[in-house]
């Protein structure tokens, strides 16, 4: 259920849920859909030439992905089950794209079967697979672009075919009578220069023109994710949506000038990060002093006689990495907690753990917080990517209730009452 609300500030909207449910004390998530609505009319904006194809598994939930689709939007789906929720919620098979790599022979058979046929590869086993169970597919070369560009989280161990060998494919597709029709890329997760989308893009239209040389009707140019959607600005990636985006948009415009070629992208976190917010409760607290804590990778606990020995406050709360926690395991710091006490109360080191019998379910080491107890709320914004799907049953602890909201004027924009 959506409850349609005027606009409210975060901290409003928690609050007002706790004063609904006075008698719960698990946590809970607020998904808040006019920010997705605002923001792709920001995509629209500032990528005209790009039509985007959501990343299914960056956030899946049915409220998400249901008015994602009822905007128009198109989806980047993975395996099956992605490719299944985004058919039952009515989008035509044309708007997805099985942008996996590497796809589980059953599951390319489904594909066919529901007439998926656009989809990505980027080595030759993958094209053996693909001519003997869908031969009429419609692919798409993937490039894991080269550049000394900086980026938290790369991609291209794993993912794409380095653009000098891109050819070697190209042969490959073109004696499996193969219909191959454009390239994609992604520059890692976490881009930390414009510069990064600026390679990929050259190293694309170059793989293009090989392609174009060969006889293929190249046609589309996929520049995959990496975009920020959070709104809390992290000094390790400050870059901006809107600088990737001039940069990029300049890229398109000498590469791939006019309309002849179809560009698309995969954005997930753009759309869902800022949307979500956590609120935990703390279930323990626990004060222990410098020295009594062990430290990563030692076994003995912490004793410098040049360090000042001060109380650290653990505060334990009911959600942790495996919940919506999940990106603190290899992100550590990547959420910055909010609380209801004033700004101009003392500060203290802290520490906040996750509610499991997991040592490593730590979401953030040494923050600065103002005295709390146990029983009190704390919060996290920009929750809403790689948080849910994430969710586990480890140890059974309840997942957070999710509650949803837009500001009525958006949501009549989608749905005229």
């Amino acid at each position: 259920m959506v409850m349609a609300v005027l606009i409210i500030t975060t901290n409003d909207q928690v609050q007002k849920i706790l004063r609904s449910s006075s008698s719960s004390d698990n946590a809970f998530a607020i998904g808040n859909l006019g920010d997705i609505i605002r923001k792709h009319r920001h995509w629209q904006e500032y990528f005209p030439r790009v039509e985007p194809f959501y990343a299914i598994k960056c956030n899946d939930v049915e409220p998400v992905i249901r008015i994602l689709a009822d905007m128009g939007l198109s989806f980047d789906c993975a395996s099956k089950i992605e490719i299944q929720k985004i058919l039952d919620l009515g989008v035509d098979p044309s708007r997805i794209i099985y942008a996996n790599t590497f796809k589980q022979p059953s599951f390319l058979k489904f594909a066919a079967e529901n007439c998926v046929s656009l989809m990505t590869f980027d080595c030759e086993d993958e094209l053996t697979k693909i001519k003997k169970v869908y031969p009429e597919a419609k692919l798409v070369l993937r490039i894991s672009p080269q550049s000394n560009y900086k980026v938290k989280f790369h991609l291209g161990r794993k993912f794409g075919c380095h653009p000098l060998r891109a050819s070697e494919l190209l042969q490959v597709a073109m004696k499996l009578k193969l219909n191959v029709i454009g390239v994609s890329f992604h520059v890692g997760s976490g881009c930390l220069e414009t510069g990064a989308f600026e390679a990929a893009i050259e190293q694309s239209r170059k793989v293009f023109d090989i392609g174009l040389a060969m006889g293929f009707n190249m046609h589309l140019l996929d520049i995959g994710g990496g975009f920020p959607g959070q709104k809390i600005q992290n000094v390790e990636t400050n870059i901006t949506f809107e600088e990737i985006a001039r940069v990029a948009n300049k890229s398109l415009d000498k590469y791939f000038p006019g309309n002849d070629v179809r560009i698309i992208a995969e954005p997930g976190q753009y759309y869902v990060a800022s949307a979500f917010t956590v609120a935990v409760n703390i279930i323990t607290k626990k004060i222990v002093m410098d020295d009594e804590i062990v430290q990563p990778n030692s076994t003995e606990c912490v004793d410098d006689p040049t360090t000042q020995n001060e109380p650290v406050r653990m505060y334990i709360i009911n959600d942790g990495i495996y919940g919506c926690f999940f990106a603190c395991f290899v992100d550590p710091r990547c959420y910055v907690p909010s609380h209801f006490k004033s700004i101009d109360e003392e500060l203290y080191n802290s520490t906040i753990w996750g509610p499991t019998c997991d040592a490593l379910d730590l979401i953030i080491d040494n923050v600065k917080l103002p005295e709390l107890s146990t029983g009190d709320w704390i919060y996290f914004k920009d929750m809403g990517a790689y948080s849910f799907p994430n969710i586990s049953s480890f140890n059974n602890m309840p997942r957070v209730k999710e509650f949803y909201i837009c500001e009525r004027k958006l949501w009549e924009e989608i749905y005229q009452p």
